[in-house]
C-alpha cells in the first residue's frame, strides 16, 4: 500500500505518556485497559497526520511543541480517570 508511512503524530506521544504514567504511578493495569486509555485520549486530541515524526520538528515552533506535550499529558490523565470510572 502506498500510504504505509502516514500516521497520526499524537499516537506515539500518547502511547509514551501512558507508559510513563504507569511507571511513575506504579500502576498495575492490563493491556486492554491501556488500549482503552489510549483510545479515549486519542479521541480527545485533534488528528495531526505526518509521514515521518521528524518532519514535524521543522514545521512547529517550540511553543507549539510544548502545547502539544501539555495537551497529550492532559488527555492521557483525563482518559485514565474516565476509564477508571467507566470500567466494564
Amino acid at each position: 500500500m502506498a500510504f504505509e508511512s502516514v500516521q497520526n503524530y499524537y499516537e506515539n506521544l500518547v502511547f509514551k505518556e501512558i507508559h510513563n504514567s504507569i511507571e511513575q504511578k506504579k500502576l498495575d493495569i492490563d493491556d486492554d485497559l491501556q488500549e482503552d486509555v489510549a483510545c479515549v485520549a486519542l479521541n480527545r486530541l485533534p488528528p495531526r497526520y505526518v509521514r515521518h515524526h521528524v518532519d514535524i520538528a521543522f514545521y512547529i515552533s517550540a511553543e507549539e511543541h510544548r502545547s502539544i506535550g501539555d495537551s497529550v499529558k492532559r488527555a492521557v490523565a483525563d482518559a485514565f480517570e474516565f476509564v477508571d470510572t467507566h470500567q466494564r
